[in-house]
């Protein structure tokens, strides 16, 4: 069966919704998201918006935390231009719907790591949840939208099959209900996708987070940049019946301290910043005083704030942690890094467009220059409700380009039915595990070298695995994972210095020769450049 849009749009988060409601308002936009609308990064985040809103504030205060925080590497024309547009695009969600926060009169902002100032926008701490809503509202009432749920992006669809650096000309979609793979031509498509937490063993990601837009850009010949900049939040929940959740850094913004289990706080002897560094210097002070001492986790006492303020303006964590049985007014809230942030992806200019004629990346999928080597806490909805908005007016200002003439049907081959599950849960558990011993916070270059020795037969091995039988969801992700994680240990290989969330034992400091983007693609492998 083959469908026809104006503008597909892989992905139901803040992004992807962002670009789709703009789009809307001139053309035929068919969003495809490969489990519910709801099941997205984008409503597990917590903290907030970051955007210059505060009495003493300034959007060039802003620009100044987030160059400073992204070491070297942000493009300052999209830091200011994106930054620039927040403050209008938070007024643009509340006339959308959305309910943030107020104290007062005004909205509540809150302040978090590497921020100079308070200026995270915030629905208590459940932000996403309330944008993924409020989007998700406004989208399903106006009529050229139209969602499938349950629907798993396979491939980019070339107009030269097989001819890397083709124009794209829509997408390859499994129905996961029906078990068949769907060709949709479009006339543009974007990717949002979010990003590929997943690929590690622990991480605040849902499990949705498997690098999707991120691979299939990369086996259609687009260029990625920046892979080896992953970033761990410093504080997620460590119980062991916890999965994926967060311990959000606004509770550091509010004064709460890291300890070890002896109760002593060090993060100061880390950072003069303590509790307020980047999350790059806090993630690492972690680990290693983890190290250091043998403990499985670290202490993140809140019981200071007291108990009315943290229900009011931690309800979700509170309850959260009541659920695993603690009392965070009254106990401190056993933590360790995880997996958090992509800083790279698919290469897209300030509008959105990728290397490929015909295909965008908004959100998380896209590596701008926003972040740089680490990203600003609560910079990355900002840039999803901003360049994901300025990607889709930019693209009706320039017209779509026309319908694709030519598409294909999905040829399975000789596929068969899968016969053997275990390959898949296997292959899928050893690239995490070795992607967090190997490619974690802290990395050396024989880690890297056992990691890419590893990756490359596990690849070898889905590749045969993917030829011979039928796509499932569960093959789909791995195959992707298995991009992702390449992608990261390559990138991870070629730079030769530690920068922002890129840190090497083997060479602790930074080297001004390497300010500058790793650009990877499929024909050229890893180079120094920028775009």
């Amino acid at each position: 069966m083959r469908i026809d849009t104006d503008i597909l749009v892989i992905g139901s988060g803040i992004a992807g919704l962002t670009f789709a409601i703009e789009a809307a308002r001139a053309a035929d936009v068919l969003i495809v998201t490969k489990r519910s609308r709801e099941d997205t990064t984008t409503r597990s985040a917590q903290g907030g918006i970051a955007a210059a809103l505060g009495l003493g504030d300034s959007v060039e205060a802003h620009v100044r935390d987030t160059l400073e925080t992204g070491r070297g590497l942000c493009h300052e024309a999209v830091v200011r231009e994106c930054l620039r547009e927040g403050p209008q695009r938070i007024a643009v969600l509340e006339a959308l719907g959305v309910r943030f926060s107020r104290n007062g009169g005004g909205l509540d902002l809150g302040r978090e790591g590497g921020h100079s100032a308070r200026r995270i926008v915030h629905a208590g701490d459940a932000t996403g949840r309330e944008l993924q809503r409020a989007l998700l509202d406004v989208a399903a009432a106006m009529p050229r939208i139209r969602l499938l749920e349950h629907h798993a992006a396979v491939d980019l669809m070339l107009q030269r099959r097989d001819e890397a650096g083709s124009p794209v000309s829509g997408a390859f979609v499994l129905d996961a209900a029906e078990g068949v793979v769907r060709s949709v031509g479009a006339r543009t498509t974007v990717l949002a996708t979010g990003g590929a937490g997943k690929v590690y063993l622990y991480t605040s990601n849902p499990d949705v987070a498997t690098g999707d837009g991120l691979a299939m850009a990369w086996r259609a010949g687009a260029v990625a940049a920046n892979m080896e900049f992953v970033q761990f939040h410093p504080t997620c929940l460590y119980h062991p019946h916890a999965k994926n959740v967060l311990i959000s850094e606004a509770l550091r913004g509010e004064g709460a301290v890291v300890r070890r289990l002896d109760g002593a706080p060090f993060l100061g002897a880390y950072d003069p910043r303590a509790e307020l560094a980047p999350r790059d210097i806090v993630a690492r002070a972690i680990d290693a005083e983890m190290k250091r001492t043998g403990d499985d986790h670290v202490l993140l006492d809140a019981t200071a704030l007291g108990p009315a303020f943290l229900a009011e303006r931690f309800p979700w964590i509170t309850a959260e942690c009541l659920r695993f049985g603690i009392d965070i007014s009254r106990e401190p809230i056993p933590v360790v890094p995880a997996a958090h942030y992509m800083c790279g992806g698919v290469v897209a200019d300030i509008d959105g467009r990728t290397t490929l004629p015909g295909l965008l990346a908004v959100g998380e999928t896209a590596c701008t220059g926003l972040h740089g080597a680490n990203r600003l806490a609560s910079n990355s909805l900002l840039e999803g409700i901003v360049l994901a908005h300025r990607a889709a007016q930019r693209l009706l200002e320039r017209g779509l380009p026309p319908r694709p003439a030519g598409v294909p049907p999905w040829d399975a081959g000789d596929a068969a039915p899968p016969e053997e599950a275990v390959v898949v849960s296997q292959d899928w558990d050893e690239i995490r595990r070795l992607m967090w011993n190997y490619v974690g916070i802290v990395r050396s270059d024989r880690r890297l070298a056992r990691a890419a020795r590893r990756l490359a037969l596990l690849r070898d091995e889905i590749r045969e695995y993917y030829w011979n039988f039928l796509v499932t969801s569960d093959l789909l992700e791995l195959r992707n994972i298995a991009v992702a994680a390449d992608l990261i240990v390559e990138c991870a290989r070629f730079r030769a210095e530690s920068r922002g969330l890129h840190f090497t034992s083997d060479r602790p400091d930074a080297d001004p020769a390497w300010e500058c983007d790793t650009l990877i693609d499929r024909r050229g492998g890893a180079r120094r450049g920028t775009f």
